[in-house]
Parts: structure tokens; C-alpha cells; sequence
């Protein structure tokens, strides 16, 4: 089966909204696989967007990575790579990240041998390379802190899952929590459950197990029949997150947790207003590239 590679080069502003209209794509056929990264060291603000096929680009497909960008479209450079290459060279570059106490890596790396480091193994077709990672890793981060602020949530949700990788955190960080994760797209189930069973992360119902569901926000009636939450996790877009506050405020009760990303700093403040208004006060921050990632708590009394 003959392998290609699609790769497009313009300014870091350019590729990272393409990326993240990726993300948003719900048609997207996942058969093409998406990385994003810089040129050079020492040329961060030149990127290349590469897209990998298992077949030769047909005019949909290139249409479909076209659609990826708004007014700027980049010329592509398109190449055959040698028989089962593909895989390899996508995840060339995909170096593992060290994020509070997680180390998340690809099946070509090792785990950490560091004491106290938990690790965990996403292949880097689903993890990386999407314009998502610094916003993955900035929740690590901050999962991280709220357990060492002594939260404790005992039923928690990763909305809009994906890899299943928050939802593992937290449970590594909150062993004997509920856990329900979910995701529009019905792949994402096949894709938790594989990396569940990779990192030892058991499935099922009761404490300290995940259970996945298919939902649009949070419409299903077995998310909604699991909470209220503790704490629920959100890292998506700015757009949706904006869209769910009335949605997860009536799933978060007085005292419980909110983290949210996925939305740029030039997006926080709209964020922030309108789950202000849901009740909800900023406990901590932190910015990771140019992303927001916010801990929100709501306040007792509503």
C-alpha cells in the first residue's frame, strides 16, 4: 500500500488555527493524520502542517486539509513515502512531555523511571501534534495542583475526552473517584478503551473505573444520571465551553470544580464572564503558550 505525506508551511498563527479547526471538524476522516510543529528551533514562528495518507491524495482529500484554513492557504508539497513509513515519520519530533507529576510519552519511549512520576503511553497520531498538546499539558498541570491543594472530588467527568488521557490523570490522582469520560465522536470509545487497556486503567462502573459514553455536551441521559460532579474537566473550545456553561453548572454542585481549556488568552475573558454569571469564581490560573487553563469553583449557595 502506497504511503503520502501533504505538507503545508506558513507562520505558527497560521498552522495552529488550522490545527484547531481540525479539532473541530466533525466529518473528519480520520484516516489522515495531522501533526503541526516549528520548522526549527531557532524559527518558532515558522511552521509546517503535515498530513499523512495511506493512499495517494485525492481531490477531496486535499480539499479537506484546504478547508483547515480560513483566508491564507499554503501551497502543499506532496510526496510518497516508503511502504508502512507513515506511521514513523508522523511521529518524528514528538518528543515526550513531563507535566506535574506526568510523564506522557508514545510507544517508541520508554516510561520515566523518575520516583513519583506516573506515566502514560498515547500514540502520537491521537496526543500530539494536533495544536492541543500545550493545553493537555497545562490540565496535567493543574489536576496536579488541585491535589496538592488537598481537592478531592469523588465522581468526576472529562467532557470531550478524546484520548481518555484526563480522565486517567485524574483518576491516577483520585484512585477511588467515579469517572465518566465522553466525546462527541463515537471513534473516540474504541480509542479510550485501547488506551485504558495500554495503561492499565480498568473500565467499569464503580470507584476508581472509567465509564465511556457518546454525548454532545452533556446530553445523555447516563452522564446526567451519574453527576452532580465533583469535578468536571472541559478541554475543548472556547466557542463550546462558552455554549455548555448553563449545561455544566447544572452538573456541578455549590463547592464543586471546573477545569477548562482549549481556549486562547485572547479568549479567557469571554470565558470567564459567562460562567461568572453561572456562579462560578476563578481559583488559579495558568497559561501555556497561548493557551488558558482555568480552575473554576462554584460558589456555595447555588
Amino acid at each position: 500500500m502506497a504511503n503520502w505525506k501533504i505538507s503545508a508551511f506558513g507562520p505558527k498563527v497560521v498552522i495552529r488555527a488550522a490545527l484547531l479547526a481540525h479539532e473541530g471538524a466533525e466529518d473528519w476522516d480520520w484516516d489522515i493524520v495531522l501533526t503541526g510543529s516549528e520548522v526549527a528551533e531557532d524559527r518558532p514562528d515558522d511552521w509546517v502542517l503535515q498530513a499523512y495518507l495511506p493512499r495517494k491524495p485525492t481531490r477531496g482529500d486535499k480539499a479537506a486539509i484546504t478547508a483547515l484554513f480560513e483566508d491564507e492557504v499554503p501551497e502543499f508539497q506532496i510526496q510518497q513515502l516508503p511502504d508502512a513509513d507513515w506511521v514513523s515519520e508522523s511521529q518524528k519530533g514528538v518528543d515526550p512531555i513531563r507535566a506535574g507529576k506526568f510523564f506522557v510519552h508514545t510507544p517508541e519511549f520508554s516510561p520515566s523511571a523518575e520516583p513519583g512520576i506516573t506515566s502514560f503511553t498515547i500514540p502520537a497520531s491521537q496526543a500530539f501534534g494536533t495544536g492541543q498538546h500545550a493545553t493537555t499539558a497545562g490540565c496535567l498541570r493543574m489536576l496536579t495542583a488541585m491535589r496538592r491543594r488537598g481537592l478531592a472530588p469523588r465522581v468526576v467527568a472529562d467532557i470531550g475526552t478524546g484520548t481518555g488521557l484526563l480522565a486517567f490523570a485524574a483518576l491516577d490522582l483520585w484512585p477511588r473517584a467515579i469517572a465518566t469520560a465522553s466525546d462527541i465522536d463515537a471513534v473516540c470509545v474504541g480509542v479510550v478503551e485501547d488506551n485504558a487497556e495500554q495503561n492499565g486503567i480498568p473500565l467499569g462502573s464503580g470507584p476508581g473505573a472509567l465509564t465511556m459514553v457518546v454525548a454532545d455536551g452533556m446530553d445523555d441521559p447516563l452522564l446526567q444520571a451519574r453527576g452532580p460532579y465533583d469535578l468536571l474537566i472541559a478541554n475543548i473550545l472556547a466557542g463550546p465551553l462558552v455554549e455548555l456553561a448553563p449545561a455544566f453548572a447544572r452538573a456541578v454542585p455549590s463547592g464543586g470544580s471546573l477545569l477548562l481549556a482549549g481556549l486562547l488568552e485572547t479568549q479567557e475573558q469571554a470565558v470567564r464572564r459567562a460562567y461568572r454569571r453561572e456562579g462560578f469564581r476563578l481559583a488559579a490560573r495558568l497559561v501555556n503558550g497561548d493557551w488558558s487553563i482555568l480552575w473554576l469553583r462554584r460558589r456555595s449557595g447555588r
